[in-house]
């Protein structure tokens, strides 16, 4: 069936994915997860750990464990900031913000090997299909 097929090929598209950006982040010293949050700070740096938190779709603990690790290595800081100082913002230091250079770059070659040999009415055609899907699954 072909339902069933589509649904594979993305389940693999998916695995492969994670598997090569998590090789190429190792060269990076990241694990796989942190480049989403740091891609979220490179667009809007002070976020709340509750704001990163909504925008990679992941639990509260597992943004913390990870914050803490980015910490740990020097990528990001946090400030306790508000009126009872119980609202932890986050920032980016010097060398997260360096990192910012060669994860797009893993992220770009990704992309071009994936999408080679399909054309731009093609890659229309998919885009729209797959924002429709989404939709189908999140309501958004």
């Amino acid at each position: 069936m072909i339902e069933s097929e589509i649904r594979l090929l993305l389940q693999t598209i998916a695995i492969q994915t994670r598997k090569n950006y998590a090789q190429q982040l190792r060269q990076l010293d990241l694990h796989i997860g942190q480049e989403l949050a740091l891609f979220h700070l490179w667009e809007q740096e002070g976020l709340t750990q509750s704001q990163l938190r909504n925008k990679m779709g992941s639990e509260a603990s597992t943004v913390s464990n990870m914050l803490r690790k980015l910490e740990q290595d020097g990528i990001v800081y946090r400030t306790n900031e508000g009126p009872d100082h119980r609202i932890s913002n986050v920032y980016l230091t010097e060398k997260g913000k360096q990192l910012k250079v060669p994860i797009t770059k893993i992220w770009e070659e990704h992309e071009k090997q994936m999408l080679q040999g399909i054309s731009n009415e093609e890659l229309g055609t998919l885009r729209n299909v797959l924002y429709q899907m989404k939709e189908n699954l999140t309501g958004e």
